[in-house]
């Protein structure tokens, strides 16, 4: 069995309830999630003029490779009515494949531990909650030292 952490974002609609919804979702898909962050209420990224976006983090174990991970997050989220209209737009939910194991991989749109994990406060706080000792496999630090170093400025409160 693997180790998989997952990030989820919802800005549109009820977003506590999206969120619930697609963690729900991935047991249906064959991701047991072990463990689930609280809920955080963050600025969003790239286009500011937006709702307010509630993300959160989970640890799941799965016997999926990385890319049927990514398949399973993706037809949540279509099932979820998530539209690809403009990158950082809003969105009903997002997820995030974070990491997987203690793997590095870049292939077919799919990049492993996620490019931007450590320059985001609001995926470094979830994950720090449920997951502070993990290494980054690509920078060999825990996320707890990630979150300390970050720079991001922007609000993450929890709810």
């Amino acid at each position: 069995m693997h180790k998989v952490y997952l990030g989820f974002g919802s800005n549109l609609g009820d977003r506590g309830k999206n969120i619930q919804t697609a963690v729900a979702d991935m047991e249906r898909w064959g991701i047991k999630i072990l463990r689930m962050s609280k809920i955080y209420e963050t600025e969003p990224v790239g286009i500011k003029d937006q709702p307010m976006f509630y993300n959160a983090a989970a640890v799941g174990e799965t016997s999926l490779t990385p890319e049927e991970v990514l398949m399973a997050a993706l037809a949540i989220e279509r099932s979820l009515k998530r539209e690809r209209k403009e990158k950082w737009g809003p969105r009903t939910i997002d997820i995030d494949i974070l990491m997987y194991d203690d793997l590095i991989l870049d292939i077919h749109g799919l990049v492993i531990p996620h490019p931007h994990l450590h320059e985001r406060k609001f995926v470094l706080e979830p994950l720090n909650e449920i997951a502070p000792d993990i290494m980054h496999p690509a920078l060999h630090k825990p996320i707890s030292q990630l979150l300390k170093e970050s720079d991001d400025e922007a609000i993450v409160r929890l709810l």
